[in-house]
């Protein structure tokens, strides 16, 4: 699973998920991606169920890009405790997702099977996203 090697401060406050994603939003690497249209939190498992989903589909000759990385720690208290007692231990990691952000991106493949595998991928994730492709600048 991803994980920060090494952090600054292991707790870290909720934060907001407001705006648009500044940056991150245009397909760069791949010909093909997988583009949030809401905000949340994905968690690293979320983040490789849904690369397994797509690696599986396309097979072989499929070159994948993962463009989020969970750098953001949740916490929970243990069950059945009282409140307060200060913030709990550290439980999983999230990256966190605006809108217009790209998730995932492929090249090596023909549109279908790329839209077939960010479909299957998208199941996998707590958000609505949709699929696009590159879109070549024109000079």
């Amino acid at each position: 699973m991803l994980m920060p090697k090494k952090v600054k401060y292991r707790k870290m406050m909720k934060g907001n998920m407001n705006g648009k994603a500044m940056r991150g939003s245009e397909v760069s690497f791949g010909e093909f991606g997988l583009k949030a249209l809401e905000p949340g939190w994905i968690s690293s498992r979320q983040i490789e169920s849904a690369r397994v989903a797509i690696t599986r589909y396309a097979k072989r000759g499929c070159k994948l890009w993962i463009r989020i990385f969970p750098d953001k720690p949740i916490t929970k208290k243990p069950a059945e405790t009282r409140m307060g007692k200060g913030k709990g231990n550290l439980e999983y990691w999230v990256a966190v997702i605006k809108p217009g952000r790209v998730l995932y991106e492929v090249s090596g493949v023909t549109e279908e099977i790329a839209k077939e595998a960010m479909r299957l991928a998208s199941f996998k994730l707590p958000i609505s996203t949709k699929f696009v492709r590159r879109e070549e600048a024109v000079i």
